[in-house]
């Protein structure tokens, strides 16, 4: 199995300032071990559409972006306070759900037209470009070398000195960026790790993709593929079995592979088996981890609020 892939979507830069460790939904010990009770399983292909239990307690497309720009906005508003001139470059969302491709090719009419075709008919966003700073501003922006323990709050940030200043005035560790993402997602020290929920989500499709029912699925789906031709175990990223890379993945080939890979997840039912055991496994981890879920979705509404009095 690949690596999955976090489906939230991050603002650029953001990502590098998470360092602390994750929260774990607990190990794989105990009841962990055992697999959930799924109930019946419906017949399903696409993954567009699907809705999980922690939904809920997750940003939304629009409120993620909600977040990206007020985080924005503190930077731009940080940099100011040193003299410069600055709007952080903001990823473009895609457009596509963020459920798409969570089980693998799962859209029949878009693998018939597009193969193994990343966007499939849609442009990808054009990537951010970060505007030219002089080495006072990239200080301002980034802060200077630190080699102390990263604040992980900007209730912690503001009480430490990163023994810079640009015109007097303390230049925080991590520079705009890292005041910009702690203001917006750890103002206050003991927050639960932005990461929390998404971590969570990662742990259930883990736990679900080795639970026997799904691989079960998994081996139906491969054997289909078999007998084709194909010859792959992976049903989220088999293009690298199916022997295509970025300049053959619409070739009438990787369309013919697609077509079979669409129709042995139909067979198999993969999409429905899975998604019914990761759901499964989902509430698990919500009924185990109920308190600190709450918190996070608490912080959510909090963070959510402060991005509102930035709008603009």
């Amino acid at each position: 199995m690949r690596p999955f892939a976090a489906r939230a979507t991050v603002l650029f830069l953001s990502a590098a300032l998470l360092t602390a460790c994750s929260s774990e939904p607990g190990d794989k010990g105990g009841d962990n071990a055992k697999e959930p009770a799924i109930g019946t399983i419906p017949k399903l292909l696409s993954a567009a559409d699907l809705s999980y239990p922690l939904d809920g307690y997750a940003a939304t497309a629009e409120q993620r972006r909600k977040l990206d720009h007020a985080q924005s906005r503190v930077t731009t508003a940080c940099m100011a306070r040193f003299g410069f001139t600055y709007t952080l470059p903001q990823v473009p969302s895609s457009g596509r759900s963020s459920n798409e491709g969570h089980y693998g090719l799962t859209d029949a009419a878009a693998a018939a037209r597009y193969g193994y075709t990343p966007n499939r008919g849609v442009a990808p966003p054009a990537k951010p470009i970060a505007p030219k700073l002089s080495a006072s501003g990239e200080l301002a922006l980034n802060g200077p070398d630190y080699k102390g323990a990263q604040p992980m709050s900007l209730e912690e940030s503001e009480a430490k000195d990163s023994g810079k200043t640009l015109g007097g005035k303390k230049v925080p560790i991590g520079g705009c960026i890292r005041e910009g993402y702690l203001k917006i997602y750890a103002p206050k020290k003991g927050a639960v790790d932005v990461m929390f929920v998404t971590n969570m989500g990662m742990d259930a499709f883990s736990r679900a993709h080795d639970d026997s029912r799904v691989s079960a699925a998994i081996k139906a789906w491969s054997d289909c593929m078999a007998e084709k031709g194909y010859k792959t175990d992976d049903p989220v990223s088999p293009q690298q079995d199916l022997g295509l890379d970025a300049n053959t993945y619409g070739s009438p080939r990787a369309i013919a592979a697609a077509r079979q890979d669409i129709a042995c997840k139909e067979r198999a039912n993969l999409v429905g088996i899975w998604y019914t055991v990761e759901t499964a496994y989902q509430k698990r981890n919500m009924e185990q981890n109920a308190e600190a879920l709450n918190q996070a979705k608490a912080e959510l509404d909090e963070r959510l609020k402060l991005a509102a009095t930035l709008a603009g």
